[in-house]
């Protein structure tokens, strides 16, 4: 395996499942880390602020300074502030979403007091009935529909839990409607960061656990990629695809810098 000049990181089932730390991705990272290798943190979850997940890595022994974490959240924020100027957003989401979107100066508001432009859809783990009620009738009115990423599930020390994606897929399905979605795989994280730090494709790598999320995120953007049996997507099935990733490993003890 070739040396890379940047690392970045999934951080549910690559880094972390659920707030247990995955050993041999803390160590690999801690290696980056003593070698003065760039490495960042390229997640999908929007329910958290940059400094909330700084907490969450430190919390399993990863130090990392905040300007080295990307989100779907920022990334929606910024794509909803170029796209729709001074348009009116219904939120389905937590504190990630909002400190976004707050930063971008957008306007949150509530269909009982405004009829929404748009409505942005993060994994929001009080979501009720009405919230999703609103949300629909919200989109068949007119709103444009966004998720900050369609993950169906994502992997916790329980086990697999519901993803963003199975909820905005429940509001499009209501509506009639094909939503937009932001974080992986589409690339734009991983552009961000190679435009940021002027960094070359070729010296970037994606490592993932999930295929069609991280794994297809490297692919499209044009980057190697490390596929880790650590979370969502199987070796196995990995193996199946027609595009495959770079690398294949059980976990990062199998990756030598």
């Amino acid at each position: 395996m070739k040396n890379y000049k940047a690392y970045c990181f999934d951080l549910d089932g690559t880094v972390y499942r659920g707030k247990k730390g995955i050993d041999s991705a803390v160590r690999f990272i801690h290696q980056l880390q003593q070698e003065n290798i760039d490495y960042f943190f390229v997640t999908n979850n929007s329910s958290k602020t940059r400094e909330q997940l700084q907490q969450a890595l430190a919390n399993i022994g990863i130090d990392t300074p905040t300007f080295r974490i990307y989100s779907s959240a920022l990334t929606t924020a910024k794509y909803v502030a170029e796209h729709f100027d001074k348009a009116t957003i219904f939120m389905v989401g937590s504190d990630g979403i909002r400190t976004a979107l707050e930063a971008e100066g957008i306007r949150i508001v509530d269909t009982d007091e405004a009829r929404p432009d748009v409505v942005v859809m993060g994994i929001d783990r009080t979501v009720d009935y009405m919230k999703l009620v609103k949300a629909s009738l919200a989109v068949q009115g007119g709103a444009k529909l966004i998720g900050t990423n369609e993950d169906v599930r994502f992997p916790s020390e329980l086990g697999f839990l519901p993803g963003n994606g199975s909820f905005v897929n429940l509001v499009a399905n209501v509506a009639a409607v094909e939503p937009t979605y932001i974080g992986k795989p589409s690339p734009v994280m991983l552009e961000v960061i190679q435009q940021e730090f002027g960094l070359a494709k070729e010296d970037m790598v994606m490592v993932g656990d999930n295929y069609d999320t991280d794994i297809l995120c490297g692919i499209r953007f044009g980057c190697d990629t490390i596929h880790v049996n650590t979370g969502v997507t199987s070796t196995s099935i990995v193996l199946q695809k027609d595009q495959k990733p770079t690398y294949c490993v059980e976990n990062l003890d199998e990756v030598k810098i």
